[in-house]
């Protein structure tokens, strides 16, 4: 079966209209789900949408309402909420173009695949992807799905585009109020030269296919284990090292482990690194977007 577009309408750049599909660009990973059982007699525990003083009542007539007081209520069904007109339902409009290290990856929500609704659209589509491909810019504009308008970029891809949805910038917490507590110490040089030997005796390419969800492997083992009747023994955990108390000494000792563990695995990959010079100073970069740079403005229709 087909997959069925998120969202259908028409990129608009300036006089030119694209028709286009949009459809997602991810899928949910493996999960365990789990439902609450009645322990005494291991049957399920159902809900039912129940009115105080009424009881359960029928689905049919349930519709959506807005608290604006404290139990009073405006009414509203679903054809008069999907009556409301918002040009950004059908179209979306680039309205800006900038570089992508402009906005902190922190503002990226979910990605999209968009392709060409037609043949007759895959012209302008190809002259659209290329442009910003050569330009090396993405687009900015606002769509409406689900309910609600987004601030979207759209981007190169292969043959096609991926438009993703950005958060606004009322929805982003700000990192100072995290950081504030985070002295300006400078790091001994010694430590920091062997943390960045580690780090590069540990680099390589990304690559998605070597990771995967290790706990729902073991939810999975444990499930298996309990159906065949095995006694579980629960280990206690262990203790986390405690992140106060530790001096240089330690930390300086734990890396040379860290280094000397790495190279027995990584020895035949990777040639030893020369401990680098020391730097000069170098101008602080400027400020990312949760600290304080460019975010998506909220436009309201």
């Amino acid at each position: 079966m087909a997959a069925r577009p998120s969202w259908r309408g028409q990129i608009r750049l300036a006089l030119v209209s694209i028709p286009v599909e949009i459809f997602p660009a991810t899928k949910s990973g493996a999960s365990i789900a789990f439902h609450q059982i009645h322990e005494p007699s291991g049957k399920r525990i159902r809900y039912e949408k129940v009115v105080p003083g009424i009881g359960p009542v029928d689905t049919d007539d349930i519709i959506k309402g807005f608290e604006y007081e404290k139990g009073e209520y405006v009414l509203l069904d679903e054809k008069e909420i999907e009556g409301v007109k918002l040009e950004s339902k059908k179209t979306l409009e680039l309205t800006q173009f900038v570089d992508a290290h402009d906005i902190d990856p922190i503002y990226f929500e979910k990605p999209y695949y968009v392709v060409p609704a037609d043949d007759l659209a895959e012209e302008a589509f190809i002259v659209l992807r290329e442009a910003l491909r050569r330009s090396r810019k993405i687009g900015l504009g606002q769509l409406a799905m689900r309910g609600r308008e987004y601030v979207v970029s759209l981007k190169p891809c292969g043959r096609g585009m991926v438009l993703e949805t950005l958060r606004y910038a009322d929805e982003v917490n700000k990192a100072a109020s995290y950081f504030r507590g985070i002295g300006d110490a400078k790091p001994d040089q010694d430590l920091l030269d062997l943390a960045e030997t580690l780090i590069d005796k540990k680099a390589g390419k990304f690559d998605a296919g070597e990771f995967h969800d290790r706990y729902v492997d073991a939810l999975k083992g444990l499930i298996e284990r309990k159906k065949k009747g095995k006694s579980i023994s629960i280990d206690d955990a262990e203790a986390a090292p405690s992140s106060r108390g530790s001096n240089v000494i330690d930390l300086m000792a734990a890396l040379k482990r860290s280094l000397d563990n790495s190279g027995k695995t990584t020895a035949a990959k990777t040639p030893a690194r020369k401990a680098p010079a020391k730097k000069a100073a170098v101008t602080p970069a400027k400020k990312t977007a949760a600290t304080g740079a460019k975010a998506p403005a909220r436009k309201r229709a």
